[in-house]
């Protein structure tokens, strides 16, 4: 499960970099470089998509901020 939680939040990362990019200059990276609706950026947006539904489980399953409790 590491290793999907690692790549779940590299993709995390991805999908908020490129909406800070549609969001600040109207340009969205992966439709850029994969073509706009093309089945590679259809992919990509469901990959991040799953990632961060992922990223939600993760933290409500497993807790990882407990530790940091004041």
């Amino acid at each position: 499960m590491k290793i999907t939680s690692i790549i779940s939040f590299i993709l995390v990362i991805v999908g908020a970099l490129n909406w800070l990019l549609v969001g600040l200059f109207n340009l969205d990276l992966v439709a850029l470089v994969f073509g706009p609706m093309s089945f590679l950026s259809r992919t990509i947006y469901s990959l991040v998509g799953l990632a961060g539904l992922w990223m939600i489980f993760f933290v409500f399953a497993f807790k990882p901020f407990k530790a940091i409790k004041n």
